[in-house]
């Protein structure tokens, strides 16, 4: 999977050592609420572990999942605001390193169907799902715009977004990155989606 970049974003594979920060992402309701038909949170570190996995053996050249991080380090914590020296984290881990942001991902996107698991449409769906500290910052909108980009290039002519129609936010990023709503559908997911749509320039 091709690593991209954007000003302010880096969109890179999984690793291993990212299972903390995809717990604390997907343990949370707020990211979680939209997410499946049945949504619920990950509880734990193991189930991180597997969900990178299953993202790294993604066989498909052009589709992937990928890690969003940020170019700019947080900012530094001043010492002199914490109670105890053990509290500083380690120096092999500095505070202001740059920061995980969300997931970025293109995919192939399930028809509904009567029988599990759902099987694929042929159709290819982009989707995001950033952590709460880095929502307002137009982050998903660069992200999706690098992946559509790199999908377009790579001879892909059409892209599908899927949001549950409460997921307002969403939607505002779709229309944000050039992408026509098509109304509600239940061809995907078996669930009743807002769909989205854009096509290769």
């Amino acid at each position: 999977m091709e690593s991209l970049e954007t000003k302010r974003l880096i969109l890179r594979p999984w690793e291993p050592e990212d299972a903390d920060f995809v717990l604390d992402l997907y343990s949370r309701w707020e990211v979680q609420r939209f997410i499946g038909n049945q949504p619920r949170v990950m509880r734990k570190r193991a189930q991180a572990e597997e969900r990178i996995l299953t993202w790294r053996s993604m066989g498909n050249p052009f589709h992937g999942v990928w890690a969003v991080q940020l170019k700019e380090p947080a900012p530094l914590q001043d010492p002199a605001l914490l109670q105890e020296p053990a509290q500083l984290k380690d120096p092999a881990q500095p505070q202001n390193s740059p920061p995980l942001a969300g997931t970025l991902l293109l995919k192939s996107i399930p028809a509904s169907g009567e029988t599990l698991p759902l099987q694929p449409s042929g159709e290819t769906e982009i989707g995001w799902h950033f952590h709460p500290d880095h929502w307002g910052h137009g982050y998903a909108s660069e992200a999706a715009s690098a992946v559509l980009a790199h999908a377009f290039d790579n001879g892909l002519d059409r892209i599908l977004a899927v949001t549950a129609p409460a997921n307002t936010a969403s939607q505002r990023v779709c229309l944000r990155i050039g992408m026509t709503h098509r109304g509600q559908t239940n061809r995907y997911h078996n669930a009743t989606c807002e769909l989205f749509e854009v096509t290769s320039p």
